[in-house]
């Protein structure tokens, strides 16, 4: 009988022992997940970021956008992740204007009978771009030069609840800009496209007139892009701090910087839709 009841009391204190023991290793398993889970996101999309700022002075642009595309997918909470969009948005942009080919591009060579205007009507881009991304001086082609042009079909969405415009590049993000849109929500809502370009546009005030370019008082800045609403269109601005609000007579203004940048980017016939 003591030797029974002394089986049992060993049984129960394996039992109680293995209990415990079984308790300390789920909590130390729980303990440990819980520390990588809560993990700071901020930390990680910091570490990240501090590679993409290193990849990028060392000229990496592709590893560069790729760790930023990372750090925006994979830590959003990231306290710098404003700084992340900010400089993929520039990534972009120098990836566009440099000779990296990319799958968003390819190579020509230069035919007998070519010209800038020829090739970029050609491949619906603009001879401002091909002469950026290939270092161009002037529109001078040689017959077997090899031009790096790019594909990719662009269009401009306008968000005038928030004053941004986007550019796409397909369906990817090439870059936001703030914009100043029309007061009293006078800017047309709808798709239209870009009908004509001009650089150092003349303005014609509703009073009558022309106001030159180079004019302090010409408000349409250094580029205009008319789109297929009648007086409407894209522009630069002589009130860079009116950028951001809704204070225009209709039309969409950026900075000048920017609309020359965009202006550079996207050829006629470039399809813009314009939201509340």
């Amino acid at each position: 009988m003591k030797k029974k009841l002394l089986l049992v009391g060993v049984g129960i204190v394996l039992f109680i022992f293995v209990g415990l023991m079984i308790f300390k290793a789920s909590s130390m398993f729980i303990n440990a997940n819980a520390a990588q889970v809560s993990e700071p996101d901020i930390d990680n999309g910091a570490m990240l970021f501090e590679k993409a700022e290193k990849l990028i002075s060392e000229g990496e642009l592709l590893k560069a956008r790729n760790a930023c595309l990372k750090i925006m997918e994979k830590f959003p909470n990231s306290a710098n992740i404003q700084k992340v969009q900010e400089t993929l948005d520039d990534i972009n942009i120098k990836i566009l204007f440099s000779s990296i080919v990319t799958k968003d591009s390819f190579v020509y060579e230069v035919q007998k009978g070519d010209s800038l205007a020829k090739i970029s009507k050609n491949f619906n881009t603009t001879g401002e771009l091909i002469m950026r991304s290939n270092g161009l001086k002037d529109n001078s082609l040689r017959i077997g030069k090899k031009l790096k042009i790019c594909k990719t079909r662009f269009s401009i969405v306008v968000d005038k609840s928030q004053n941004i415009l986007t550019l796409k590049g397909d369906k990817d993000i090439v870059k936001t800009y703030r914009v100043a849109t029309g007061k009293n929500n006078c800017t047309p809502v709808g798709n239209f496209t870009i009908i004509n370009k001009i650089v150092s546009p003349p303005w014609y005030p509703p009073t009558g007139g022309v106001v030159t370019s180079g004019d302090p008082k010409n408000v349409l800045g250094t580029r205009w892009m008319g789109i297929s609403k009648p007086s409407y269109g894209i522009h630069g601005t002589i009130q860079p701090d009116s950028i951001g609000k809704s204070v225009t007579e209709g039309c969409v203004r950026l900075k000048n910087s920017e609309v020359e940048e965009l202006y550079a980017i996207v050829p006629v016939g470039t399809e813009v839709v314009i939201v509340d």
